[in-house]
């Protein structure tokens, strides 16, 4: 099977990703499936369909730090995205994927993990989507379906501002960001902490398309994109860059959060109690608390209370059955003033914003 390979070299952050988008609008049920590789000249923040960016991101930092936020139209969380990636976009009609989410992405990845142990850096797959090595991420993954297309889209990781990646996110308060910091510094890797010779792009490119061609049986053919390729590239550019897609809100507020690792999620959830609204923002690390920030707009209050409350519960499980208990228990011992909000109350708000798959 031929595999056209398209590779559109150093493009502005809004080319960069309209290039999959507009791939995929004009991809037909008969046409050959497409590789295409493209690097940002510039860095910008890329989040997903279901995010609600005035929650989620700290946009007058990025404002400030003249960096463009761009909605896709696949899900996930926030990600930062610079000239340091190289990125891959199979685009493949979709008769010719995997169609289970199992099949799916250990299909696209293989090539890719092939291509980092060709390098010298013992990666591996980590199911759903990730790629580890010795327990820290170096790449993430992801899929949608766009016309007739099956896309799928990834990078490869030569270096990463992880400082960077946690100033972009909308963290509520500087010891928050820290955490959030350190556990990024902490969860990711890179081919430059891997401390390999860091390959050109030229290379990194031409070891991957041989790695692609042997592990998913195809004939790489390198080729431009066609006229309607680009016009539907141009359009999608359009569309991406407007301002009620890049702004639009509504959805629940959890979602899906923002996934730093396997295991690692930035999320958020509003809870209806009894005592009224309470707002929890937290960070969670293999199923417990790394960070938390609780607040009750209706019981200013409880405010104090809360703010104890959340630090005293940082490395406690997220364990339904338990974490109510734990919360009954802070409050008694350090006689934590809460103005009428309940341990139960607590607990929903908490619970409410763990990431479920």
């Amino acid at each position: 099977m031929i595999l056209r390979v398209l590779d559109f070299d150093l493009q502005a952050p809004l080319r960069s990703q309209a290039i999959y988008h507009g791939l995929a609008s004009v991809l037909t049920p008969d046409a050959s499936p497409i590789l295409a590789l493209v690097t940002p000249n510039a860095p910008y923040v890329c989040v997903g369909m279901h995010q609600d960016i005035t929650r989620e991101i700290d946009t007058e930092f990025c404002a400030q730090a003249h960096l463009p936020v761009i909605r896709r139209a696949a899900g996930g969380g926030a990600v930062y995205l610079d000239a340091n990636q190289l990125f891959f976009y199979f685009i493949y009609p979709r008769a010719l994927a995997p169609r289970t989410v199992d099949a799916l992405y250990p299909y696209f990845i293989a090539p890719v993990v092939c291509t980092y142990q060709a390098l010298g850096i013992n990666a591996y797959f980590k199911p759903v989507n990730d790629i580890h090595v010795a327990g820290r991420k170096i790449g993430g993954t992801g899929a949608a379906t766009i016309g007739h297309a099956t896309v799928f889209v990834g990078s490869f990781l030569l270096d990463f501002d992880t400082a960077r990646m946690a100033q972009c996110l909308l963290a509520p308060s500087e010891d928050f960001r820290n955490a959030l910091r350190q556990c990024l510094a902490q969860c990711m890797t890179t081919m430059k902490k891997e401390g390999i010779t860091l390959p050109t792009r030229t290379f990194l490119k031409q070891l991957f398309v041989t790695q692609v061609a042997a592990a998913l049986q195809v004939t790489p053919e390198e080729t431009t994109a066609t006229s309607a390729e680009l016009s539907a590239i141009a359009q999608q550019e359009q569309e991406l860059a407007d301002p009620e897609w890049i702004n639009q809100s509504g959805y629940k507020l959890v979602a899906n959060g923002v996934k730093i690792a396997a295991d690692i999620y930035f999320t958020q959830s509003i809870q209806q109690t009894r005592s009224g609204l309470i707002r929890a923002q937290l960070l969670s690390k293999d199923h417990a608390i790394a960070a938390l920030v609780l607040d009750s707009p209706a019981q200013p209050a409880a405010r104090a209370g809360l703010a104890q409350l959340a630090y005293a519960l940082i490395g406690f499980e997220l364990v339904p059955e338990t974490l109510g208990m734990y919360i009954v228990q802070i409050v008694k011992a350090q006689a934590l003033d809460m103005a009428g909000v309940t341990g139960e109350d607590i607990t929903a708000a908490i619970l409410s914003c763990v990431h479920r798959e």
